[in-house]
């Protein structure tokens, strides 16, 4: 099996990469091959309005047709076994290079008919998964807040694969809270969800991983 992590954050080694590399480790020890790709290293847009995946007798076979840095990307896309798209909230939204992601991996693999399914264009089903990181409360996730990322994953589970989702909710932010403006944080809170809650996030991340491998 091979599995594709790919890390939406601008930020390695941080929140979302973090969550990423535990569930990197997860499948490997379930002996899955992966590979990492952080997409801010990409030059890449959203969608052109082209519609070449649209044109009768298209040759994209439901990969997107625009040659850059992404194009590559969506062929492995196609073809893995596992997905896994990592993304910080960023003004209640995915970051721009996953929302650009979804669109040009999901739009090529369905055709404007009235049934909108074609045996070609679906890619082979595979298993995903959307982790998310926010500074935003659990308590708030809970009450909707993580509606927009539900219907991502949604969107995910009904043309790619069963996409789950994981959320590390009240994450610390900062080297170093004192040299931003960012009063509104409570200091001890944060290094509380640091050091007690974020490791609690990381573990459920390994297990994902694991549980994404025996599906």
């Amino acid at each position: 099996m091979k599995a594709y992590l790919l890390n939406g954050s601008p930020r390695k080694n941080w929140n979302t990469h973090k969550l990423l590399m535990e569930a990197e480790r997860g499948l490997q020890e379930m002996g899955v091959e992966t590979e990492m790709i952080h997409l801010y290293d990409l030059k890449y847009t959203d969608c052109r309005s082209c519609f070449a995946c649209k044109v009768k007798g298209s040759k994209t076979n439901g990969v997107c047709a625009v040659r850059d840095d992404l194009r590559p990307v969506l062929e492995k896309l196609h073809e893995a076994d596992i997905v896994v798209i990592g993304s910080p909230i960023y003004y209640n939204h995915l970051t721009g290079e996953v929302e650009s992601l979804i669109t040009r991996m999901l739009f090529p693999t369905v055709l404007y008919e009235k049934d909108m399914q074609n045996e070609i264009l679906n890619p082979i089903r595979k298993n995903c998964a959307l982790i998310i990181t926010s500074q935003v409360p659990k308590v708030y996730l809970d009450r909707g807040y993580n509606q927009p990322f539900e219907t991502a994953a949604a969107v995910i589970s009904d043309q790619f694969g069963p996409c789950e989702t994981l959320y590390a909710a009240d994450t610390y932010q900062f080297d170093d809270y004192s040299k931003y403006q960012a009063g509104v944080f409570d200091l001890e809170h944060k290094i509380y969800q640091r050091d007690v809650m974020f490791p609690k996030y990381l573990q459920q991340a390994y297990e994902l991983g694991k549980r994404l491998a025996q599906k």
